[in-house]
């Protein structure tokens, strides 16, 4: 369905404009409408299905110009990240109703500025549960006159033990409000919840798992033990990603392999649950606007995290769930673009995890082979010598300047170096002089970032 076809405001279709959007994905269809007669809804949907603007539109639209000072909508998250992605994306929703005020309250930052700005006419409320609670208890959150509450990730709030918290919000809202659930699974914790707190629920179920993943290529890349880090590497070199993320299964691998891959002359940056809030947002920063081209995460902090243009994901360490694994690659692929997961796996226990894997989502994960060193370097020289052709307008390079810059594109070790020591001695009028290969761009940009 096209967002234009709806009965949405013409700031919202304006704003929706503005970000390019323009058909409804299937969460969107089936909820929208339903939100918008008021109904309490169940929403089964995975990461990168566009559930946040599937809640976010209708509770915007409900808001009237003349609003009250009250908080209208409360969204809860189980991070920090996702409360401040969703706000942002309901700030953007909002571009063209200047009177809607999203608010994002979450632990780590500072309260006297989160209370100055729920007293400054807050009505949309996005927070984590226990930073919601604090703000309750100081009385400078209150939810009497609130008509929608969201659950978002009420799985993973879940199983980070936010039930009671949860439960404790539910308690102070008034009993006629909206409630609404998005989860990725309906374990009976949540089925509980949703009998206890909600009135006659509409479920929304998008089609299947492996929808999420249909425009993603999955590949499989099987390594000795220990020669994981030396793969990645290789991956990295090869594909050359513009941006990625790479997943482990615990904080210290996270920090080993940040640690491991910046003293390879990459650009990456780690981000797990112990990190400090200005730690995180640094990373975050650094990653977004691409100081650093690779995040490494765990699931947990990789949840709230919503960056457009992620072209690859690469799986260090299998999940150990498998919804976890369409989480994870659902970074790539967003809204129907094509996108590429790469599973680094090691050992006959792991390969039948991730054929397990492959059968839960109904998707097919191509063995891939890691290129050789010929075959990089071929590659580079290819990609060199269109560089000279490119940049030598007035004359094609000379066999002599070629074989230069095969001499200088590898080095003793196998890896790709700098060629722009090579471009000041080529005879095309000093016009190669600026140019680099990629690895050498690489190893300024980690520099770049491994130092801030």
């Amino acid at each position: 369905m096209q967002f234009q076809n709806t009965t949405l405001s013409a700031e919202m279709l304006q704003a929706i404009a503005t970000q390019n959007f323009t058909e409804m994905t299937e969460i969107q269809a089936k909820t929208i409408p339903l939100l918008l007669e008021g109904k309490d809804v169940i929403g089964k949907s995975n990461t990168g299905t566009g559930k946040t603007a599937a809640f976010s539109i209708p509770i915007i639209e409900q808001i009237p110009k003349d609003a009250e000072p009250f908080v209208y909508a409360l969204i809860l998250c189980p991070t920090r990240e996702l409360a401040m992605q969703a706000c942002e994306e309901i700030g953007k929703f909002a571009k063209f109703k200047r009177w809607v005020k999203p608010v994002a309250v979450y632990g780590g930052a500072s309260m006297e500025r989160q209370i100055h700005a729920l007293k400054n006419g807050a009505n949309i409320v996005v927070g984590t549960p226990g930073r919601v609670l604090d703000h309750l208890r100081r009385r400078t959150l209150k939810l009497e006159h609130l008509r929608t509450i969201v659950l978002d990730e009420a799985d993973e709030m879940l199983n980070m033990g936010f039930r009671e918290d949860i439960e404790s919000v539910l308690a102070q809202t008034p009993e006629d409000r909206q409630t609404v659930l998005f989860s990725a699974t309906m374990p009976p914790a949540i089925l509980a919840i949703t009998k206890q707190y909600q009135k006659d629920p509409q479920m929304v179920q998008i089609q299947s798992p492996h929808r999420t993943v249909d425009a993603i290529a999955q590949y499989a890349i099987n390594v000795p033990m220990g020669r994981k880090t030396d793969a990645l590497h290789l991956l990295l070199a090869s594909k050359k990603p513009v941006s990625s993320m790479v997943f482990c299964n615990t904080k210290k691998m996270v920090d080993e392999l940040t640690e491991a891959l910046q003293n390879r002359g990459f650009a990456a940056v780690g981000l797990h649950g112990d990190m400090k809030q200005m730690q995180r947002t640094q990373v975050m920063n650094s990653f977004k606007n691409g100081r650093c081209n690779i995040l490494i995460a765990t699931d947990v902090a990789a949840r709230g995290i919503d960056v457009k243009g992620v072209d690859a994901v690469f799986n260090y360490d299998l999940p150990q769930d498998h919804e976890y694994y369409i989480h994870r690659i659902g970074r790539t692929g967003r809204a129907g673009k094509e996108g590429t997961a790469y599973n680094i796996i090691s050992g006959r226990k792991q390969e039948q995890e991730l054929r397990a894997i492959s059968q839960y989502t109904r998707a097919n994960i191509e063995e891939l082979n890691l290129p050789t060193s010929a075959e990089m370097k071929q590659e580079a020289l290819d990609q060199l010598q269109q560089r000279l052709q490119e940049q030598c307008s007035n004359a094609a390079p000379s066999e002599e300047a070629v074989q230069l810059a095969a001499d200088c594109c590898w080095n003793t070790s196998g890896n790709p170096a700098g060629t722009a020591v090579a471009g000041r001695n080529y005879s095309c009028n000093q016009k190669l002089a600026g140019i680099r290969h990629p690895e050498t761009d690489s190893q300024g940009k980690a520099e770049r970032c491994s130092n801030r």
